[in-house]
């Protein structure tokens, strides 16, 4: 079953067209990264899905129910954690959650256990009664995470859920939100970490200037976009235009041979098969360079996350 559909959703801020016929399947299950700078139209299409903006044409529908002709069900399976959030600053951590719940129906004998459990899965225990205003920037984004879960959502939409989050918070997190996918709950991220995007997600949509240009798993696109090169270093020069030619290139930087093409095993066969042929020359150092998905966003995007 599809979690979220977005059929040719186009949004438009008088001359600017925030969101360009966007399609967009995440099946339930799923997790799904959204990738793409600053104005590229993920939060346009993020607060699309989540009801706090409107379409000009298209149609979007969470587990089947569209968010405009039929909210209260899609509203419910949602949880959302945006980037930043006006909250009442003289709240506590507790009171937070617990209204939060309340708002989504949660029965009141049954918010105490939520709340609680939410409070130690987020290292906020100890903190359940400190004012939001008192919190750091790293707690803040975590308490909004919790918040997005008081209602156990079937649809986790997280907007930079680690900005400002210290590495070993960062990571905690990370494996939280893993056990969370593993158990069921489809989670929609957007991140301006690349490392983030990669460890956490299934597949991955690029976004610019609200258009999708390409989706995929990380590892799938990278296969696509990225060549791979092989280093070699010898003890002795290698004429390598005597060569047979192989089906990749090689060319000479410095003191090593590097060889590009679009499989990294092939490349390496070749160039062991050489050396047997020389066994009088030894090989100092033989490496592979692999693209990474910055790469990819950066061919697609023309500049870096």
């Amino acid at each position: 079953m599809l979690a979220l559909k977005v059929n040719a959703a186009q949004k438009n801020y008088e001359t600017l067209e925030a969101l360009k016929k966007v399609n967009l399947e995440v099946e339930e299950g799923e997790f799904f990264g959204l990738l793409g700078p600053n104005g590229a139209g993920k939060t346009t299409l993020i607060h699309s899905i989540v009801g706090l903006c409107r379409l000009n044409s298209g149609t979007i529908s969470v587990f089947g129910n569209d968010v405009f002709k039929n909210p209260l069900p899609a509203h419910q399976a949602i949880g959302f954690s945006p980037q930043d959030m006006n909250l009442d600053r003289f709240f506590t951590i507790y009171r937070i959650l617990f209204y939060q719940a309340g708002f989504f129906g949660v029965a009141r004998k049954k918010r105490k256990d939520i709340v609680e459990k939410l409070l130690h899965d987020f290292g906020l225990t100890e903190k359940a009664s400190v004012p939001y205003y008192r919190l750091s920037g790293g707690m803040q984004k975590r308490l909004l995470i919790a918040k997005a879960l008081v209602s156990s959502p079937k649809l986790l939409i997280l907007d930079e859920p680690t900005a400002g989050v210290d590495v070993e918070q960062r990571h905690h997190l990370w494996e939280y939100l893993r056990k969370l996918n593993r158990e069921g709950t489809t989670i929609i991220l957007t991140t301006h970490y690349i490392d983030e995007a990669e460890s956490l997600c299934s597949r991955i949509g690029i976004i610019n200037l609200g258009e999708i240009k390409e989706m995929g798993s990380p590892q799938g696109l990278i296969n696509k976009y990225c060549e791979k090169k092989v280093w070699i270093k010898t003890s002795r020069p290698l004429v390598y235009q005597q060569w047979a030619k192989p089906h990749f290139s090689i060319d000479r930087e410095g003191d090593m041979l590097v060889g590009r093409g679009p499989n990294a095993g092939a490349m390496t066969e070749f160039f062991i098969q050489k050396m047997k042929e020389q066994p009088d020359t030894q090989v100092l150092d033989l490496h592979v360079e692999r693209g990474t998905l910055e790469d990819v966003f950066l061919k697609l995007v023309g500049k870096k996350l």
